[in-house]
């Protein structure tokens, strides 16, 4: 008999929704401490889902996986959590409705700039040699660096001074410090995402058929 295919959608965005917040609750696993930042790799499943079931579940998981990081910055608040949670009072930094704004809507957005970004490569590079590998490493590294760069740069425009005060930076050169984070934590991540994509979506194309 055979399985619809919606049930079958259903099914596989539950093991990643699984998945998602399983990394998020286990230590180290899908967040690690840096200090004042923690770097991520949970916006992989993310784009898997996106890639493999489409924007729509894309922007749910993508959901998901922002509800966790509310979650984890009001229980497990480090010094600039309050950037993730309005929840959370850090040393007179408060956190509000911009936390969970910034917690949200770049996390939403990853699958869509990756699927978007994976079907524009696709396009441009039709039936020339090693295309859905470069679209799909592309495609990885955006939805990734989606994350990164609208994070940031929300940190910087909703939280600057604050931000600034609890990691110990001068306001007028927070910027610095936030392109310090896009560069030295989003880039590796950005380029882990798009191994790990590829490496796992090419196996489920496979498996799919």
């Amino acid at each position: 008999m055979r399985i619809d295919k919606k049930i079958m959608d259903m099914s596989f965005a539950g093991i990643l929704t699984a998945i998602i917040v399983l990394m998020a609750v286990v230590p180290f696993l899908g967040y690690i401490p840096l200090g004042f930042m923690s770097a991520t790799i949970i916006h992989v499943p993310v784009i898997v889902g996106a890639l493999l079931l489409g924007p729509k579940y894309g922007i749910y998981l993508g959901t998901v996986f922002g509800v966790t990081s509310l979650i984890q910055a009001t229980v497990r608040p480090g010094i600039t959590s309050f950037v993730f949670s309005p929840f959370v009072t850090i040393g007179g930094c408060h956190g509000n409705m911009w936390s969970a704004v910034i917690a949200l809507v770049p996390r939403a957005l990853i699958g869509v700039s990756a699927y978007y970004v994976y079907e524009l490569v696709m396009k441009l590079m039709s039936h020339k040699k090693g295309s859905q590998t470069i679209a799909l490493w592309l495609a990885g590294i955006a939805g990734s660096m989606t994350n990164t760069i609208l994070v940031m740069n929300g940190i910087y425009i909703f939280f600057g001074s604050s931000y600034a005060a609890a990691s110990n930076q001068l306001v007028e050169r927070i910027y610095d410090v936030i392109l310090g984070v896009i560069v030295t934590f989003g880039i590796p991540e950005a380029v882990i995402a798009g191994i790990l994509t590829t490496a796992i979506v090419k196996i489920l194309f496979r498996i799919r058929g």
